[in-house]
């Protein structure tokens, strides 16, 4: 990809002092439609063993049981078969890692030695769970229990017995999380289709020349995608189960074909309409937007609540389009999760370096927390980890926010200290804390951290009391060290190979227009097609987006990126879909 030079000094002003802004920082979103499972999740699997720890007179124990309970927060999204296997993986990686920090731990009393190597398991984590595309809470769990297990008391000897307890809290959680499998057993694929239903309501609903259409689009598209690869992880092993993705891929193909209408150019001839109601009759409505975007907004509610899923008839455009009567079952010839982890310890892969840089400036973030004396260094590697994100602007961001949050979280944990004297307020502050979380972690991340910090207290507390002031003051000390490492490391390190990647998004996704051109051109195009080019344009946007953010002043090419994208999306419009036999 050829980046047409511009004055530089000029540019890099410009690019730092977009960096810089706070803009939307603290701007409140929708919350997550997943919180209320994963915080009922998070409180059983949590709350059960403290209950037991409390009631057996061995709440010091509860930081284990807490490391295998916190893995209830994963895998919300995934069809249960998939979730089981995640979560699989999820309990493995956090006892393992639990596991190496301990035996550190238990082997020396050096600081130093124990920051390095949780400065290096902190990469780890976070290499692993993006290449994993594990999804939230991501790394950021895992580098929490396991930067605090580094500097745990404990003897080699006892590390075993801590190990199982760690493996006991996460088979639990595994029980929790798959148990509403046993009374809605299709409701992650189908809050999957909603979110996909949902946004593209929203792109329906905008006029034409609208500025947002370009965003509601890439919305429409990433969500598509995922509700897509979603109902293809539904196992296709009974009638009831192939009847419920024919179900939810009639769905998808009504939502595209009226995304494909939404984008259509309002001057041309023959440009496909709005298929509404009227279009079961052969009159189609080119206007009625309003009720087509109704419609789809109806079905993403139904299938939030549990109901049959809505059956749509197709329409004489959308028979044209559906060619051949069984969905491809590309799930195989995508790379696996444990192919895409292991070709992520590639130095040339895209999260290598990233990881690099986590890695980095937590051990930096360690060794600072050290010289100045901190008695709790493990809190600043935490910090540096969680807050190197994808690009500067996005860590700039996260740390003003984490800043802010743990603040005034330090200041409501000193206020809680006289709650605390016992340790059954000690599990219901941790168990409060964790609630809340769940429910605003998704609206902003200031907000989420100003409970973030009391439970991150109270579980230390869980080992034996200590001097309230001086466990917040280490705290504090040690969040500005990790925030102040973690930009310096951004701003000094920049991501250049974001601008990389943009290039080869903006190549991959010429490719697989050129594909699906000939597909189309010899009626050989299939879901694999589609998916192809959905995945492409998401890179595309992800990488856009993630570069922009980036202060060094190489600039991107917008309009060979819009031009881009406009053109994927006009042949996805063109493409057709497979369905399940069940689906006729």
């Amino acid at each position: 990809m050829h980046l047409r030079p511009v004055d530089r000094s000029a540019r890099t002003l410009w690019r730092a002092g977009q960096v810089l802004s706070l803009r939307g920082a603290f701007r409140m979103r929708p919350v997550a439609d997943t919180w209320r499972r994963s915080a009922v999740c998070g409180l059983i699997a949590l709350g059960v063993p403290e209950v037991v720890l409390v009631a057996t007179g061995h709440l010091p124990l509860a930081f284990y049981t807490c490391a295998g309970g916190l893995c209830a927060l994963y895998g919300h999204g995934l069809p249960y078969a998939a979730r089981a296997r995640a979560l699989g993986w999820v309990v493995f990686g956090m006892v393992a890692g639990v596991g190496v920090a301990l035996t550190t731990a238990g082997l020396t009393d050096s600081a130093v030695v124990r920051v390095l190597v949780l400065a290096l398991l902190a990469g780890v984590c976070k290499l692993v769970c993006d290449a994993a595309r594990i999804g939230p809470p991501g790394n950021v769990i895992f580098t929490f229990i396991i930067s605090a297990a580094g500097f745990l008391p404990v003897r080699l000897a006892e590390v075993p017995a801590h190990l199982e307890l760690v493996l006991a809290g996460g088979v639990l959680a595994w029980v929790v999380c798959m148990a509403p499998a046993l009374v809605r057993p299709h409701a992650p694929e189908r809050l999957a289709v909603a979110r996909a239903l949902a946004a593209t309501a929203r792109l329906v609903r905008l006029p034409a020349g609208d500025p947002a259409v370009a965003r509601a689009r890439y919305d429409v598209a990433a969500a598509s995608h995922t509700a897509w690869h979603t109902v293809r992880l539904i196992p296709g092993d009974t009638p009831r189960r192939i009847a419920e993705s024919a179900g939810l891929s009639r769905l998808l193909v009504r939502a595209e074909s009226l995304a494909a209408a939404a984008q259509s150019d309002p001057s041309a001839p023959d440009r496909p309409v709005l298929p509404t109601a009227a279009a079961s009759f052969g009159e189609p409505d080119p206007l009625d937007r309003a009720a087509a975007a109704d419609r789809l907004t109806e079905w993403a509610q139904v299938l939030r609540g549990g109901h049959r899923v809505p059956e749509v008839d197709f329409l004489i455009d959308e028979q044209d389009q559906i060619r051949g009567i069984a969905m491809q079952r590309d799930v195989a010839a995508a790379p696996s999760g444990v192919q895409r982890v292991l070709r992520a310890f590639r130095p040339s892969s895209p999260g290598f370096q990233l990881a690099l840089r986590v890695a980095v400036g937590a051990a930096a973030a360690g060794l600072v927390s050290i010289a100045l004396g901190v008695n709790r260094p493990y809190w600043a590697v935490m910090t540096a980890a969680v807050l190197i994100v994808a690009n500067t602007a996005l860590s700039w961001h996260r740390t003003v926010q984490r800043l802010v949050g743990n603040l005034i979280g330090v200041g409501l944990f000193t206020a809680l200290v006289p709650l605390t004297a016992h340790p059954v307020a000690l599990v219901v502050v941790a168990l409060t804390c964790q609630l809340i979380v769940e429910a605003t972690i998704s609206r902003n991340y200031w907000v989420a951290s100003v409970f973030i910090t009391p439970m991150a207290l109270v579980m230390v507390e869980f080992a034996g009391v200590q001097p309230a002031g001086h466990l917040a003051l280490d705290r504090w000390l040690d969040t500005c060290v990790g925030a102040a490492v973690a930009v310096l490391i951004c701003f000094a390190v920049p991501n250049k190979r974001a601008f990389d990647r943009v290039g080869l998004a903006l190549r991959e996704l010429d490719a697989v227009l050129a594909r699906a051109r000939e597909a189309l051109r010899t009626g050989r195009a299939d879901n694999d097609v589609r998916r192809r080019l959905k995945a492409a344009l998401v890179e595309v946007r992800e990488s856009a987006d993630i570069a922009a953010g980036e202060w060094w002043s190489t600039e991107l090419p917008e309009e060979r990126i819009v031009a881009s994208e406009r053109a994927g999306h006009q042949m996805l419009a063109q493409l057709p879909v497979r369905l399940p036999v069940a689906a006729r």
